[in-house]
């Protein structure tokens, strides 16, 4: 095989490089060229790095070449717009965050009531161009010293999805660099990997404005779908029963997002004010549903504003919106309890998960909910399971999840795109392998129950 030249280097060498030596990153990329093609260096022309071309960080002026460890590793710039933030972020094969940048949108769907697709597919057009440059900047790279790019394909709002999939798409024409599209779920469950030493196999429980599952992950690429929603996500939920309950007019909750607007009110509500019925507690599988647990909400809304007399176009809020806010709040938390119950015995009668390493990672926007994630705590604790979560920042949409998604696939010389112009956005994509049917027949009981912690 001849040695390329140029920019074919990232095309046709790229993937054999990787398969042949996935964590040698203390050889240096023209190195591993030189051995894959048994030719000495003068006799190699690829696309090298000029280390008189400098770049800026906070008018410090800096050469790639400076950094001769930095340009020993495998760099990632990864790229999200699968929803209602712009993110990017650039990460090497240690799990080091070099730079990263994001644009929220939340503040201006805050006003719209909810996100609107075409509103937040401009804004992601807007300002694209200018959290990825901020991501390299913070890296104090530029596009060429990335080792590929990474972006989030599936699944997603069609219109924001597209606007990041062209973007990264403009950007591998520019640099010849690999493209690795992102499952966005799958980012969100290998995030924690990139802080914490866990091991295949382990259980995730994904909670966002737009998904809910619980999955095992046995590899890069490699799920078992346990359950997942059959209407709506938590999030979303969470964020229309505060716009029911007038929230953005609440002086405390003006400036948060609904699910954080419920979680505010909650903490100083009466969580037992309110008898509400646990979703599909009478169905031994691990989906969720949130629909039917949203319209009885709804209806005691309505009946106490009735009582109240406030006129539903009001920005008048109900007296009792505290123990309204703790009650629907509780009653979604059992309803993850009792499916994150059934999960573990699941795994525990089909041998999935091994003693050794039982471990849950929990993310997602909803994640974030410390009163969710206490009471899911305590489910772990009673299986004798390890929680990880990301942090906050990471739980919610990044750009980092999808660069170390992009590094995971990168390291086992896999999901690289073979023809990166062929690649298209997904807006409805399922994780893994769906094993829903199985956990049915399964026939698994939850009891006894295990409470929330006070």
């Amino acid at each position: 095989m001849a040695a390329p030249k140029g920019i074919e280097m990232c095309r046709k060498c790229f993937s054999q490089i990787v398969k042949k030596y996935p964590l040698k990153s203390s050889i240096s990329s023209d190195v591993l060229v030189r051995r894959l093609h048994n030719v000495p260096k003068k006799g190699l022309n690829v696309l090298r790095y000029d280390p008189k071309v400098a770049f800026s960080k906070k008018s410090q002026i800096r050469t790639f070449a400076d950094d001769a460890d930095r340009k020993s590793r495998l760099l990632v710039l990864g790229i999200e717009t699968s929803c209602d933030e712009t993110g990017a972020a650039v990460v090497d094969d240690r799990g080091t965050v070099l730079g990263e940048a994001l644009h929220s949108q939340k503040l201006v769907h805050l006003k719209h009531g909810g996100i609107v697709p075409t509103v937040a597919q401009q804004l992601h057009r807007d300002h694209i161009e200018d959290v990825v440059q901020g991501a390299l900047d913070g890296a104090g790279l530029r596009l060429q010293d990335v080792t590929a790019i990474a972006a989030t394909v599936k699944p997603g709002l069609a219109l924001c999805l597209q606007i990041g999939v062209e973007y990264a798409k403009k950007l591998v024409r520019q640099s010849g660099k690999p493209f690795i599209p992102v499952h966005h779920m799958e980012a969100h469950a290998l995030t924690a990997r990139m802080m914490k030493n866990i091991e295949f196999p382990f259980l995730v429980f994904l909670l966002s404005g737009g998904h809910c599952l619980l999955a095992v992950a046995r590899g890069v690429g490699d799920f078992l779908l346990l359950g997942s929603t059959t209407d709506e996500a938590p999030g979303v939920v969470f964020d229309q029963v505060a716009r029911k309950l007038k929230l953005k007019h609440h002086p405390a909750c003006s400036t948060l997002s609904g699910g954080q607007a419920i979680e505010v009110l909650a903490t100083t509500g009466d969580s037992q004010a309110f008898k509400l019925t646990v979703p599909m507690a009478r169905y031994a599988n691990c989906d969720f549903s949130f629909a039917g647990h949203k319209n009885q909400t709804y209806r005691l809304i309505d009946k106490k504003e009735k009582e109240e007399g406030i006129p539903a176009e009001s920005d008048q809020i109900v007296s009792c919106v505290n123990d309204i806010a703790a009650s629907f709040q509780k009653t979604s938390t059992q309803h993850l309890m009792q499916r994150l119950h059934r999960a573990i015995l699941y795994c525990q009668q089909r041998h999935i998960i091994p003693e050794h390493n039982k471990t849950l990672v929990l993310s997602g926007g909803v994640a974030s909910n410390m009163y969710i994630r206490r009471s899911l705590q305590a489910v772990t604790d009673r299986f004798g399971y390890r929680l990880v979560c990301p942090p906050p920042r990471l739980c919610t949409d990044n750009g980092v999840m999808i660069a170390w998604a992009g590094m995971e696939w990168l390291k086992e010389g896999r999901g690289i795109a073979e023809d990166p112009e062929a690649v298209e956005f997904q807006p409805r994509c399922p994780l893994g392998v769906d094993m829903s049917t199985d956990v049915l027949n399964a026939g698994i009981k939850t009891t006894p129950k295990i409470r929330i912690p006070t």
